[in-house]
């Protein structure tokens, strides 16, 4: 069973390194063209996140071309002091991003992967969009930096920059 909490934060900026790629939620709707997925399994196949440390997983959304109907990437990584690369990786090949300081709205969930963060997003594109049962939303998209912050292997906080 999972539970999806939200509230607001403020963020310092942070970088992130990982690998990226240029997509858009229409894509990401069909099976053919979906690349976050099969992004997350090559950063792990690359990459070993060690939740026990205290490291986390990030899924970070930028370069927004206007909305959520427009194109964006998706960097998945973490930060470079949790690093742990396989032998044929280095860090050199991997893409930087900063995640922007700033306000935000978290949106939290724990339950079975890959649903739960599937949920997670149902909820805010239906507290975004008006739908939810809190009715019209106290708070607007930025569209700058949003950022998915893997916490277990259960458990996803994803932060909606706000204006």
């Amino acid at each position: 069973m999972q539970s999806i909490q939200m509230k607001e934060a403020t963020c310092e900026e942070m970088q992130i390194l990982g690998l990226s790629v240029r997509t858009n939620n229409a894509d990401e709707m069909k099976a053919e063209t979906a690349k976050i997925g099969s992004l997350h399994g090559t950063f792990n196949q690359k990459v070993v996140v060690n939740y026990e440390n205290g490291a986390h997983l990030f899924g970070v959304y930028y370069g927004y071309e206007s909305d959520h109907t427009g194109d964006f990437s998706v960097l998945v990584g973490t930060e470079e002091s949790a690093l742990t690369m396989t032998r044929a990786e280095n860090k050199a090949s991997l893409d930087t991003v900063a995640l922007s300081a700033g306000k935000y709205l978290v949106f939290s969930g724990t339950g079975e992967m890959p649903q739960v963060v599937i949920d997670v997003w149902g909820d805010i594109w239906r507290y975004f969009s008006g739908e939810s049962s809190q009715g019209k939303p106290k708070y607007q998209r930025a569209f700058t930096t949003d950022f998915e912050r893997y916490t277990s292997a259960n458990s996803v906080d994803v932060y909606i920059a706000i204006l």
